[in-house]
């Protein structure tokens, strides 16, 4: 194509014919893919912020005002390298028309079809002879958009990608397509920096897969020219359907929630949709330490359960995004069920501060069960009402795209590892307000993948609010270093605290807390008769009380033996992670109806669970029951005895925690209770012996005292047995040592490091994915034993049901879109190694080849039973997934 000639007819006929996507009318030409592919991407930078494009500007090293254009130009070319003989040659239409235009197909060029390989290895050297670009700086670049099919190529990899004894044709159309591309697009300025970071690479990979992603929509992006021959008027048009296509997907421009200042009382009353609230100490000390923040911050709330902090994370993102443009926030909570738990919170702030159509998502795989999340994906963009849930967000890969979401963890971190497509979560997350809550809450494993993901949250232009009630000033120190921050930089302060990071350097305050009742602190013995007997003593006086136990076993053992005692005339409630999803959803309602802020309180009740209760649930007990636990989950379960102020029975005025296996002079039982296979020995003993003398707690005053002496260095008590000691001391912390070492070990050698180059940062990084995608070794958020989903279904005649009762259906047929959400709604996640090696060997029946039910298991029982032999397991309408015989009220009472 000559200079002026800018039109698909100035093409040679084999530069028309060499097509990207395949069609029954002909398919869509190469260069009509690329142009539609850079339109939607300059259109995404500008309906995002312009804090986005201030950071790119400075990330890829060009002027603000041309940054669009030069990430368009270069996301563009992603698929450049379909023009070979072996990517042609898959559409046997496509290939006769490249054939008839004089293009050659030998065997020896045809054996490299890989068409992003083929841009990894063609697509530098080509664009050199057409624009003046540091080759550093090309190389990078080319390396993020020939990423696009999900995992970055190494360099011995990218050195394959070039066709053997390719025909001189295929060069020079490249060459042709490629110059009358960048005629069309032609970017201003060159790029002043000689290299890019590994962060500006993998935000550009990111924008690179969304941008395909919608460009390949033919519902959008119709495949053919559309009725326009000059190149750039067809550019136009496709800028204008790529507008059409965000709309429809539900991308709105960038607009802020809070518009203009607000004092801090005001601010609360709107988030909580509460007016005339005043805002808590907490609250008050944090908006006066925002006021002045100067670009990107780490904020670290350190405060009791009840203070407010998920309140105060909002209005830290309303402060946040007013001063910096951020482009939308992400709460990442421990489990899904915190996470469910915080989403109708979220949505209540959200719709207070909404004044056009917004997307927010529920981030985490049993999203789809929410009803709140159905609700919203069922809401048209173009309707009256505030939120909705986009269908397109809310695909895999896709959710963390979406500028307001509440999800995992996992998900957040799933970014810092090299699974399919990290850099799309690394692109939703950049320039975001990003909360992690329960920073205290994991093992040394995934605490380094967290401050992992700190290095590239700040890279990327992100604030950070970390929260927790208790957290070790080990962990805190960790967490301050992976922001930069030298922990011999924090003010010392008393808790509750607070630091804010900035530009500007560290400062923090101490703030007060709401007083509470001291809570007595009585130790039992291990046994489940004892706790049990202990409970139905403590109801005798009344009230509502929970038993938190650290396995389901205890808890189902438990929960028959206290159902015989009571009988019915007392409610009682089991709780647990081992039911069905759809199950667990309702007993988590019933859990809140019956102790939440909402809810119809019965005169008495019990409530037995397992950790799922410990934590994010708006629940209160006149008294409760524990099995020995670390002393900051301890903590946590105590700040659900008296949190709400109402009226107590006169037998629990007094507050009292009663843990099994907190006796003076007698070691806790580990193994028989299996906590060890739970806990750290090391920190369960830590906690044993330095409460085993207290006699009660007062919060929030002992919670720094106690979680710093468990976790720090400071001596055991002086009056505690050789015996013990030396268990403590020796043996249990050489185990400890080891397993902290190692951990923090394999953290660091999975997860990404922004600080690498980008051509190296990927050698030795496992490409794995966590949804059984990708080669290689599986990367893990947290370590533990293999898991699976299970999905239980009912053997009966003429093939299986998803309850009994309910109609059939033939597992080896494919099943309908509304059958397979019944049986995703069922899933069940367990980890007993027996149990996943056995389900692993089984071939999976047609009807599970459903997108849906993707990477689970049939669990296909007889009333109840599995028949599998040499397998105990059974699923109880009442007790859950059931392994060994869970029969009788004395089985494991003693």
């Amino acid at each position: 194509m000559g200079e002026g000639r800018l039109s698909f007819s100035g093409l040679s006929a084999a530069g028309r014919a060499v097509w990207a996507k395949s069609g029954d009318e002909g398919g869509h030409g190469l260069l009509a893919h690329l142009l539609d592919v850079a339109a939607v991407a300059e259109t995404l930078l500008e309906i995002e912020p312009a804090s986005t494009r201030r950071w790119a500007s400075r990330a890829l090293g060009v002027d603000e005002a041309e940054v669009g254009r030069w990430v368009a130009a270069i996301a563009g070319l992603h698929d450049f390298g379909k023009a070979i003989p072996g990517f042609q040659a898959k559409w046997p239409d496509g290939m006769a028309a490249d054939q008839a235009h004089g293009l050659a197909f030998p065997a020896s060029a045809c054996n490299q079809g890989r068409h992003d390989l083929a841009t990894a290895s063609l697509l530098g050297r080509a664009l050199l002879g057409v624009v003046a670009i540091e080759a550093g700086w090309l190389r990078d670049a080319v390396q993020a958009v020939s990423a696009h099919h999900g995992y970055h190529f190494l360099p011995d990899e990218t050195n394959q990608g070039r066709p053997l004894a390719e025909p001189a044709t295929w060069p020079a159309v490249r060459d042709e397509i490629l110059r009358g591309y960048w005629q069309v697009l032609a970017p201003n300025g060159a790029p002043a920096l000689d290299e890019l970071s590994l962060p500006a690479v993998n935000w550009l990979a990111g924008l690179t897969s969304a941008a395909d992603w919608i460009a390949s929509n033919p519902e959008w992006f119709v495949p053919d020219q559309r009725g326009f021959d000059d190149l750039a008027d067809y550019f136009r048009n496709a800028c204008r359907l790529a507008r059409l296509a965000f709309s429809q997907i539900g991308w709105r421009p960038y607009r802020p929630l809070l518009a203009g200042p607000a004092d801090t009382d005001a601010v609360l009353a709107r988030i909580v949709g509460r007016p005339g609230l005043s805002a808590r100490p907490l609250q008050r000390v944090g908006d006066q330490l925002l006021q002045g923040v100067r670009g990107p911050a780490l904020v670290v709330v350190e405060a009791p359960m009840g203070e407010g902090k998920t309140e105060f994370a909002f209005l830290a993102h309303l402060r946040l995004q007013a001063a910096n443009g951020h482009r939308g926030l992400y709460v990442a909570l421990p489990t899904q069920a915190t996470g469910n738990a915080l989403f109708d919170r979220a949505l209540t702030f959200l719709e207070q501060f909404t004044t056009g159509p917004l997307d927010v998502q529920l981030v985490h795989g049993g999203a789809g069960m929410n009803e709140q999340v159905r609700h919203l994906r069922g809401i048209d963009h173009s309707s009256a009402e505030s939120l909705s849930a986009s269908a397109w967000f809310s695909q895999r890969k896709r959710p963390l795209l979406s500028a307001y979401g509440v999800g995992t963890i996992d998900q957040a971190l799933f970014a810092a590892l090299n699974v399919k497509h990290h850099f799309v979560r690394l692109w939703g997350l950049a320039n975001r307000v990003v909360v992690l809550d329960e920073v205290h809450a994991y093992d040394t494993y995934t605490s380094g993948l967290i401050a992992a993901l700190l290095r590239w949250l700040k890279a990327l232009g992100c604030s950070v609010v970390l929260m927790s009630a208790t957290l070790p000033l080990g962990r805190r120190a960790e967490l301050l270093r992976a922001w930069g921050v030298s922990p011999d930089q924090v003010p010392e302060l008393d808790y509750p605290r607070l630091l804010v990071a900035d530009e500007g350097g560290i400062q923090g305050e101490h703030f007060g807390a709401r007083p509470q009742s001291s809570i007595r602190l009585a130790g039992l013995d291990e046994s489940l008769d004892t706790l049990a007997d202990t409970a139905v003593e403590l109801l005798a006086g009344g009230g509502c009380g929970a038993l938190i136990v650290n396995t389901v076993e205890r808890a189902q053992k438990l929960y028959i033996g206290l159902r015989q005692r009571l009988g019915d005339e007392v409610p009682l409630l089991l709780f647990h992670a081992r039911f069905p999803a759809d199950e667990r959803a309702e007993r988590e309602r019933e859990v809140l109806a019956a102790f939440g802020t909402q809810g119809d309180r019965p005169r008495r009740a019990l409530l037995v669970a397992t950790q799922v209760a410990e934590q994010s649930l708006d629940i209160d007990f006149d008294f409760m029951l524990s099995d020995l636990a670390p002393v900051d989950l301890l903590l946590q379960r105590a700040g659900r005895l008296h949190r709400h102020d109402r009226e107590r029975p006169a037998k629990h005025v007094q507050a009292c925690l009663w843990v099994a296996g907190l006796r003076n002079g007698e070691l806790p039982e580990l193994e028989n209770t299996a906590w060890r296979h739970v806990y750290d020995a090391y920190i369960l003993l830590r906690t044993w012996a330095l409460l085993r003398d207290g006699e009660s707690l007062s919060l929030p005053a002992d919670i720094d005292r106690l979680v710093q002496a468990v976790y720090g260095d400071d001596p055991l008590p002086d009056g505690l047995e050789e015996k013990a000691r030396a268990l403590i001391e020796i043996e249990s912390y050489g185990e400890y040592l080891a397993r902290v070492q190692k951990e923090r070990r394999e953290s660091f050698n999975i997860a990404i490091d922004p600080a690498e180059e980008p051509r190296s940062a990927y050698n030795g990084k496992p490409r794995g994915s966590e949804e059984g995608e990708g080669v290689g070794l599986e990367n893990r958020t947290r370590l533990g034993p293999e898991s699976i989903t299970l999905i239980p279904v009912e053997e009966v005649e003429g093939g299986w049901c998803v309850r009994p009762g309910e109609p059939s259906f033939d597992p080896a047929r494919p099943l309908d879109d509304a059958q397979a959400r019944r049986l995703y709604e069922r899933q069940l996640k367990v980890s007993r190694r027996a149990l996943v090696a056995h389900f692993k060997r089984i071939d999976l029946p047609a009807a599970f080849e459903h997108p849906l039910l993707r990477n689970c298991y049939p669990l296909p029982l007889r009333q109840g039973q599995y028949p599998g032999e040499g397998l105990s397991l059974r699923l109880d309408s009442v007790l859950g997934l059931v392994y060994g015989p869970v029969d009788g009220a004395n089985e494991g009472m003693a």
